[in-house]
């Protein structure tokens, strides 16, 4: 189902449809986008077709982060203790942070 090919209803027409007809449409593939004043402000889609879309965005947040990754990545790779010293502390420090003594 595209969204492209769904049929443009004014939300009056889609009141004197009803809900149920609405559902039905979305149910069998027919997706509707609800306008007001000509302008589109909701779309009845299907439950699978909204899983599907959800899908989608997921994949693209992940392309992006490796996408965006791929692009900053200088190669160099930064060990446990050069990140704790960065932090100002040593292992040690860190260890007796954690005996009750």
């Amino acid at each position: 189902m595209s969204l492209a090919a769904a049929e443009p209803l004014p939300i009056a027409e889609a009141s004197r449809r009803g809900v149920s007809k609405l559902v039905a449409d979305a149910e069998n593939g027919h997706a509707t986008i609800l306008r007001r004043h000509a302008e589109p402000v909701a779309a009845v889609i299907s439950f699978q077709e909204l899983q599907r879309l959800q899908g989608l965005e997921r994949d693209l947040v992940d392309l992006a982060l490796v996408l965006a990754r791929a692009a900053t990545d200088t190669g160099r790779r930064t060990s446990l203790d050069e990140a704790i010293a960065s932090m100002g502390f040593t292992r040690d420090q860190l260890a007796s942070l954690d005996d009750p003594a």
